[in-house]
């Protein structure tokens, strides 16, 4: 029993850990040449992904959530980016957390990872088209005409909002999500035994 107790509260607290860790990286954003300006890069999917990793899936959608919950008082989308962060991370680190409790090695880290990578990909898809940019357009008051100019600056052919972010998006939050796996799997080697007893 208190064994248990002690795997528990071990894994709360480093729940609590990587999900401050998270809310810093969230703070620091990339803007990239190939994409629309207000999306940018950051690294805050990582510490969700090595929490379902260490503490199981559903310590990992934990750690997304308090992370975007805090970020909600230092964003400027009024929690419109920090629900689309959420939706999309969770998608990530719930189906790799799953995938390497079938396979806890260093092979489901890599196939957990991509998959969830992919789905998250997938994922944003219908999230964006048909609930993170409708909040968008009425919310925030941004024309849907104003976003899609943003796309045509960097690919004029651009059609619509759906070819945008089939043509951004989609591919941009598959790389987000497979710079994480890379990241944790060179570490992972190392710091197996350790994840183990956790």
């Amino acid at each position: 029993m208190k064994t248990a107790t002690k795997t528990v509260t071990r894994k709360i607290a480093i729940s609590a850990m990587l999900a401050a860790v998270g809310v810093i990286l969230q703070l620091f954003e990339i803007p990239l040449p190939f994409i629309p300006s207000f999306i940018k890069l950051d690294f805050s999917d990582l510490p969700g992904f090595i929490g379902a990793i260490v503490c199981g899936p559903w310590a990992g959608v934990l750690i997304t959530l308090i992370r975007n919950v805090i970020h909600i008082f230092t964003g400027s989308s009024a929690g419109i980016g920090e629900l689309s962060n959420f939706l999309l991370s969770s998608s990530f680190v719930l189906s790799a957390g799953l995938i390497y409790k079938k396979m806890p090695n260093i092979k489901g880290v890599l196939i957990g990872g991509v998959c969830g990578a992919v789905i998250m990909g997938i994922v944003s898809f219908p999230v964006n088209n048909f609930i993170i940019y409708p909040l968008y357009y009425s919310v925030m008051g941004l024309p849907q005409e104003a976003i899609l100019e943003m796309y045509q600056l960097i690919r004029p052919s651009t059609g619509s909002i759906a070819e945008a972010l089939v043509v951004f998006n989609v591919p941009f939050t598959i790389a987000k999500g497979l710079i994480s796996v890379i990241l944790f799997s060179v570490v992972y080697k190392p710091l197996e035994k350790l994840i183990k007893k956790m």
